[in-house]
């Protein structure tokens, strides 16, 4: 499954990933490959990505994003909000 996270700034992180789970207005959810399509609102919180399959070597363009200190294959981030988008193993997260 892809991931992209992008801000009005830049994009903040593009890659293959396991999963992730995201702070949806009613509650976390955690998307999987071959989710069902999906538009959801997010609210303040932590994106937390899961790499435990993927080898990914974070540079500058991912600056905001930090490995998680009980598992260096989490990656998390802190959002304000957001607006979600998954289609066809493809997951675009819009934040602010």
């Amino acid at each position: 499954m892809y991931l992209e996270i992008v801000s009005p700034e830049a994009t903040l992180f593009s890659s293959e990933i396991d999963s992730v789970t995201l702070p949806g207005l009613n509650g976390e959810f955690q998307i999987l490959k071959d989710h069902a399509s999906i538009v959801s609102l997010l609210k303040e919180g932590t994106i937390k990505i899961n790499t435990h399959t993927q080898n990914l070597v974070l540079d500058t363009l991912h600056s905001e994003i930090v490995p998680r200190k009980d598992d260096q294959k989490i990656l998390t981030l802190k959002i304000n909000s957001g607006t979600i988008e998954m289609k066809d193993n493809k997951v675009i997260v819009l934040v602010d």
